[in-house]
């Protein structure tokens, strides 16, 4: 059934209350535009809709929407508790009260509400792991965003929109996404904001990703500069957070440990002690995992360090709205510290946990998990299983673009089939895939 226009619904509240249109125009208003009001010729502003809503004994959102104060009550609190379960790591019941309100044949005359749905239930998906619903509702919300309307939120839909694609494994998706979002930033003057800086990270993890380290060194570079420049704390963590990860990936360890440290003093971090706060737990869980991971290659001493700050973040992640992957993460670099401290046992049954968490489906989480995996049974003595483990790594990584990564674990593969006397067939196969991934 069509629901009542503005016009309609004023026209009829007046004429249950007996009031002429010019008793309801007086004093303020006109007869005439009270007429062509509730003919629909003329859209009232906000200050006149709520002149109206007073004098019509409504609420304003009833006389905009036609849905009643009780029912609009009602579907605000089933935000908040969908938006508190997201914020507290219950996945699957945000996910729930979100699609609850979606399926709310009210929620359609409520544009905000029924937006904020939209965010919240992508986003809830994307954290139980269900990434090909996630990307369909994020694509969906991109369309309708507008960069000049509320240009911060634009470039958050934008930025999950390429993580969920570069998780999922389509980096090159995910390039596109943040490319297409920068030239319109660009091309609009909206290059030194906030949000281009948010867009940046989000391409230069892409970049990163792909293997693409000349470009991602360049991009580090400008959003470091472009970030201290803005002076925001929020775009200062973001630069310094991917500029660790280019280091850390060039291999510029302590680079990227003193980029982490700055970025986590600014969320509010004490890095010696602990402690701190951040209004979204979830980036400070995954900024701290990083830092843990830059501590235990820059400085394989601190290993045990490494661990500590692994196992508070193990514990903290799940009162987050962290995902299944986020966990995963925590899990495997929390077995590669076990690894470290000669402790490949435990590292084993960290990264089986993390793999029985992300399922089946190939992502680049997995073939981290698997890698960390592969080298704990190859310090166990398992090598045969560690072979068929990083093979499977090796190739996932392939499947996903991630041609740096996948060189680096087929070359780890060829030099395990060496120390087990493997013969030499196999052994030429993953150093000409290994060379071949790294583009040589």
């Amino acid at each position: 059934m069509d629901r009542e226009t503005l016009g309609q619904r004023i026209r009829a509240l007046r004429i249950r209350q007996g009031v002429s249109q010019a008793q309801l125009a007086f004093p303020e208003l006109s007869d005439s535009y009270i007429s062509l009001i509730e003919s629909d010729k003329r859209v009232p502003a906000p200050s006149v809709i709520d002149l109206l809503a007073a004098k019509l004994n409504c609420s304003p959102t009833y006389l905009v929407s036609g849905v009643s104060e009780d029912v609009v009550d009602e579907l605000r609190v089933t935000l908040d508790y969908a938006e508190i379960a997201l914020q507290n790591g219950a996945a699957e019941e945000a996910r729930g009260r979100f699609a609850e309100v979606l399926a709310n044949a009210d929620a359609v005359a409520l544009p905000d509400m029924l937006h904020q749905a939209r965010w919240g239930h992508a986003l809830a998906l994307e954290a139980a792991g269900e990434l090909e619903e996630a990307i369909s509702g994020l694509r969906a919300l991109t369309a309708e965003a507008s960069a000049e309307a509320d240009l911060d939120h634009w470039a958050k839909v934008h930025v999950a929109l390429s993580r969920c694609l570069r998780e999922r494994g389509d980096i090159s998706a995910g390039v596109e996404v943040a490319e297409e979002a920068m030239r319109h930033l660009i091309a609009t003057g909206a290059d030194s904001t906030d949000a281009a800086v948010h867009l940046g990270a989000a391409l230069l993890a892409a970049f990163i990703e792909r293997g693409d380290l000349v470009r991602a060194r360049h991009l580090a570079t400008q959003l470091v500069e472009r970030a201290e420049r803005l002076g925001s704390p929020r775009a200062r963590i973001a630069a310094y957070w991917e500029a660790a990860y280019v280091a850390e990936i060039r291999g510029e360890y302590e680079d990227g440990v003193a980029l982490a440290e700055r970025a986590l003093m600014l969320a509010g971090e004490d890095v010696t002690a602990g402690g701190g706060l951040s209004d979204d737990p979830r980036d400070l869980a995954r900024l701290r995992i990083v830092y843990a991971g830059l501590l235990l290659r820059a400085r394989p001493g601190e290993a045990g360090r490494a661990r500590d700050l692994l196992t508070r973040v193990r514990g903290e992640i799940n009162a987050s709205s962290a995902g299944e992957i986020d966990v995963a993460w925590c899990l495997t670099e929390l077995a590669r510290a076990e690894t470290a401290l000669g402790r490949p046992e435990e590292a084993v049954a960290l990264a089986e946990q993390a793999l029985e968490l992300l399922g089946d489906a190939p992502r680049r989480a997995t073939a981290w998990a698997l890698t960390v995996l592969g080298e704990a049974c190859a310090r166990l003595g398992h090598r045969e299983r560690a072979i068929e483990i990083l093979a499977r790594a090796a190739t996932h990584l392939e499947q996903m673009e991630s041609s740096r990564e996948a060189a680096q674990t087929w070359f780890d593969l060829a030099e395990l089939l060496a120390e087990t006397g493997a013969p030499e067939e196999p052994r030429l196969d993953a150093y000409r895939r290994a060379l071949t991934c790294a583009g040589v």
